[in-house]
């Protein structure tokens, strides 16, 4: 298992991967508008610009990328781990991964959180701080938790 940093080389394989991870999972939480708006925020253009300035990591498992997470500044923005793999650990090495990034300049971080990832982020320590509302389209509102966690000196 290696968490690497992502290259344009892979930019193909994050995006199936988070777009495949989005519309497996999320229908299972939200109505279709809001997995319409995740995968248009995940998007191809977001997804390349990340990778150019160098803030998403890939976890290679066996020559497979079977996860990926991006941050800004102390900000974690993605993190998703394919279907068949989550509930291994994968997910919560890619935070970790994460953190320590984050944690060589900033002493908190924050994430917002999708209902399919909060008790992994609660599990890791974060708490809840504001809870927001977004709206998407048909009437249909994305309401969501800003989470925070204080970091320990690595």
């Amino acid at each position: 298992m290696q968490y690497i940093k992502a290259t344009e080389q892979d930019l193909q394989q994050i995006v199936q991967l988070v777009q495949d991870t989005i519309r497996t999972v999320y229908p299972k939480y939200y109505p279709k508008e809001v997995v319409d708006f995740f995968c248009e925020l995940h998007c191809e253009a977001n997804i390349r610009k990340d990778i150019v300035d160098g803030r998403v990591g890939i976890l290679v498992v066996d020559g497979v990328i079977v996860g990926t997470g991006c941050y800004k500044d102390n900000h974690i923005t993605r993190v998703y781990v394919v279907p068949w793999c989550q509930g291994q650990g994968y997910g919560s090495y890619i935070m970790q991964c994460l953190e320590n990034e984050i944690g060589l300049h900033y002493d908190r971080v924050n994430l917002d959180a999708s209902l399919p990832a909060s008790h992994l982020y609660e599990s890791r320590g974060y708490e809840t701080i504001k809870h927001e509302k977004w709206p998407v389209e048909n009437g249909v509102v994305l309401v969501y938790e800003i989470m925070e966690k204080q970091l320990q000196e690595i």
